[in-house]
């Protein structure tokens, strides 16, 4: 990007960049990796989310490349998840051929490594899968001249198989665990119960009970000790340190007792039970953080793998990555649409529920445009492709709920500064609680362990119990999968902010025409004069106005269109601006006009200037039907109200929220369509800049500012009483939602604390208000705002459970009341809970 300032140029090579990182136990972690990433000269902005493990931030590729990114991360002791992709290279010549892809391919921005051989003619490539996909690979290889072939099959999730990779991982250790612990753990047992002869006491026992604890100490809990040195050197703590401090006291105690250096009990099982009982929590927890991402993982499977195109006057099928703009592509019933297009030929109904939540088949024929992903119902359709790749509605919504999964929400600042200072806190107890119980607690005569024993086995409960993981985890799992069911439902939260300011809001704002109303005028009644049929009446008037610019004029065509009325072709035909249009009909003088029109011309109205009045009453625009200079029918025209907004307001007030409905309108006009959909508050005569204005004013709680234009039927009765009961408690600013089509209502939606853009089409995607509905029906606002409170109400239970456990079981450690086996039970399963708990949204009833 290129700034000018002056006489100066200045380029700016920023691009925002996410890396999928891999290592991540809790909160500190997080911390870790934004700090490191913070300190590097050219990174901005860092933002690392537990729940998705990805990391998020602008890099300024002028001060610093990608490598010495990676290099820091890996120095901080966590990873990168990678792809590798094998391709089979057609048309090499020669060895210079090989080298000169390979180090096409090695410029490409997320090429870890590319070794191309020309002996085998393959490519093996290391890549990070958030940057480049194999798609982008192949056709990287196809610029530089050359043809490839993915060995085994369809492309796979490069980063998905990297993180079910890590799941084995973390499955075979905890199988090694399990096999060590559970006899070391019975024995351990069996002879501290009696259950075992007098042998089971004998020297060589403890060295039994050493060989199975030290595999598990060293294999299974390697990984402990390597992050532990990584955080320190790092000048931090995590929870690394807590259990490799908690499992390796135990187990070098154990030693030294075993040597015969000190009396006492040997502890190798607590050590041991520790490590594993963790790793079983470690990898539910992996599993359930694997089962938040579902939504995207659906997304992501809507895609067809193959597309049939038009290529040198045959049909082809390909895959889908090969199409590209200006294809002709055909498309049968039943199957996906591949990529965005617009129809050439045909005629069908197509199915988009699964990306904008509309349970009805759409009508698609010549012109109109297409989505990807979405299903033929009918016909067979011809189109041609407008977007391909990250270019489609479809990459462009995964994209967007991807980087809303990334974003941190307001309400984890907490979490995230207590997490700061959490485990340095817990050593501190940890220290303390051994002092005490040392030095001020006495033993009891009948103890059957020494001073030292009992307050180091109070020090390890503590190290152990201590949970860091939960907070982390507590925000970015609910907000992964709230977001994630919200796209599912055709509603697209732009951060994590959006959605949790969403669930507060007291009061919303809807724009009226293209928000509650279709936007679009439409023939609402035909009122007719003895002896004349609606229909016959309809195609006189509709045979005038065909191909009317006018927008009063297509709603008389488009009508009688839709009843497939046969018009008349006319002749002399005459428009008058401001008052109408006539024309010759199969021999009649035929106009189509405002009353002015037919007062000047000095047609009879026959009776029915009472019927316009009260349609104009009703804020519909009469327009008056004169047949041979005699007026013969009303035809009355209006934006008509959207199926589901009244619905929509009504269970708006029902949740306890404000509706208020803004309009450029006149005052009788927004008054009526008001009174239709049930809003008893209406700011009329706005221009599209005093909006803003008029949502400052509602936020400071002024609604009375415009009292000219505002209208309060019933400002106090049962049913406001009842909506502010229904209020979500805690709060006392006024919280505005602005819902408009996003386009001519932005500064609007921009002011408001929360901005809701409601349309249809394949540009929604791309709108800038935080929260974009995929589908005209205002119903989707209800939705929105249902979602957003209960992800808050998750996360609140969330923190409250994770906060909860570290203040009560921490104290009860310390206290003596909670053995070490107990503690790594209860943490290994802290965070589990607060996953299992994230994905309790996924079943809601929104």
């Amino acid at each position: 990007m290129t700034l000018k300032c002056g006489s100066c140029i200045i380029t700016v090579n920023k691009k925002q960049l996410t890396l999928p990182i891999t290592g991540m136990t809790c909160a500190n972690c997080v911390a870790s990796v934004e700090r490191n990433l913070k300190k590097l000269d050219g990174v901005e902005s860092p933002v690392v989310n537990l729940s998705s493990e990805r990391a998020t931030f602008e890099l300024d590729t002028s001060l610093l490349n990608l490598d010495t990114v990676i290099a820091r991360i890996e120095r901080a002791g966590y990873g990168i998840a990678k792809g590798e992709a094998e391709l089979v290279i057609k048309r090499l010549s020669d060895d210079n051929d090989a080298r000169r892809l390979e180090k096409a391919l090695n410029v490409l921005e997320g090429v870890l490594e590319a070794k191309v051989t020309f002996a085998t003619e393959k490519a093996r490539v290391n890549y990070i899968p958030t940057l480049i996909t194999q798609a982008e690979l192949r056709r990287a290889v196809k610029t530089a001249g050359f043809d490839s072939l993915e060995l085994g099959g369809d492309a796979v999730d490069a980063e998905a198989k990297a993180r079910e990779k890590e799941i084995q991982a973390q499955k075979h250790l905890l199988i090694i665990g399990l096999i060590f612990t559970l006899p070391l753990f019975i024995f351990s047992m069996a002879r501290d119960f009696s259950l075992l002869p007098m042998w089971s006491h004998e020297p060589w026992a403890n060295w039994l009970m050493f060989a199975l604890a030290t595999p598990v100490q060293f294999y299974v809990g390697w990984q402990y000790y390597v992050g532990a040195y990584k955080s320190l050197r790092n000048g931090s703590a995590n929870m690394d340190v807590l259990v490799a401090m908690g499992s390796s006291v135990a187990y070098f105690y154990s030693i030294i007792v075993m040597l015969g250096i000190l009396p006492g009990h040997v502890y190798f099982e607590t050590s041991a039970v520790i490590i594993t009982l963790i790793r079983v929590g470690k990898f539910l927890e992996a599993r359930a953080k694997g089962r938040t991402s579902d939504a995207i993982k659906k997304l992501m499977g809507l895609r067809p793998k193959t597309a049939r195109v038009i290529r040198d006057g045959e049909e082809k099928n390909i895959p889908l990555e090969d199409v590209i703009v200006g294809d002709m592509l055909i498309v049968k019933p039943g199957e996906k649409i591949p990529v965005d297009g617009v129809v050439v030929e045909g005629r069908s109904a197509i199915d988009e529920s699964m990306l904008t939540g509309e349970s009805l088949p759409v009508e698609k024929q010549a012109g109109d445009p297409l989505i990807g992903a979405t299903i033929n119902k009918l016909g067979l359709l011809k189109f041609e492709a407008t977007k391909v790749g990250k270019e489609t509605a479809l990459a462009q919504i995964i994209k967007l709920v991807e980087d809303a999964q990334g974003s941190k929400a307001p309400i984890q600042k907490l979490a995230d500064q207590v997490s700061a200072t959490f485990v340095p806190a817990v050593l501190l107890i940890a220290a303390l609680t051994f002092a005490a119980w040392y030095y001020l607690v006495p033993l009891p005569a009948d103890s059957e362990i020494s001073l030292f024993a009992r307050a180091l086995v109070n020090l390890v409960a503590v190290l152990v119990i201590a949970c860091p993981c939960a907070m982390g985890l507590a925000t970015p799992t609910a907000v992964m999968v709230g977001t994630g069911k919200g796209a599912e439902m055709g509603i697209l939260f732009r951060s994590s902010a959006g959605l949790e300011t969403a669930g507060k809001i007291t009061t919303v704002v809807l724009d009226k025409t293209g928000t509650i109303t279709k936007g679009q005028p439409a023939v609402t009644d035909i009122i007719r004069a003895d002896n004349w049929d609606a229909n016959i009446l309809l195609a006189l008037a509709a045979s005038v106005e065909k191909g009317s610019e006018h927008p009063l004029g297509e709603a008389i065509w488009a009508e009688a269109t839709a009843r497939e009325l046969a018009l008349s072709e006319i002749s002399n035909f005459q428009s008058q601006t401001g008052f109408g249009v006539s024309a010759e009909v199969e021999g009649k003088t035929v106009s189509v006009g405002n009353l002015r029109m037919m007062n000047e011309r000095e047609y009879p109205l026959n009776g029915l200037d009472t019927e316009m009045n009260r349609l104009q009453s009703e804020a519909k625009t009469a327009m008056l039907v004169a047949v041979e200079g005699e007026v013969v029918g009303v035809i009355a025209v209006a934006d008509t109200v959207k199926d589901g907004s009244p619905e929509a307001i009504a269970a708006l007030k029902e949740m306890g929220l404000d509706v208020v409905m803004i309009t450029g309108d006149n005052e009788q006009t927004a008054n009526a369509i008001a009174k239709q959909v049930g809003v008893e508050k209406v700011i009329a005569e706005v221009l599209p800049e005093g909006k803003v204005d008029e949502v400052k004013k509602l936020q400071r709680g002024n609604e009375f500012a415009r009292s000219a234009h505002l209208r309060r039927s019933n400002p106090i009765n049962e049913e406001t009483t009842s909506s502010q009961k229904n209020a979500p408690r805690g709060i006392t600013a006024n919280i505005v939602a602005m819902v408009g089509d996003g386009i001519n209502d932005a500064p609007a939606l921009a002011q408001a604390d929360v901005g809701i853009a409601i349309g249809t089409g394949t540009d929604v995607a791309m709108a800038a208000a935080p929260v974009t509905l995929m589908s005209g029906d205002l119903r989707g606002v209800v939705r929105a705002v249902k979602l957003s409170r209960a992800t808050l109400k998750t996360i609140k239970q969330n923190l409250f459970w994770a906060f909860f456990y570290n203040v009560i079981l921490i104290p009860a450690a310390a206290m003596g009341f909670i053995n070490p086996m107990l503690a790594a039970l209860a943490m290994a399963f802290s965070s589990v809970s607060v996953v299992s708990n994230s994905l309790r949204l996924r079943k809601a009833k929104i």
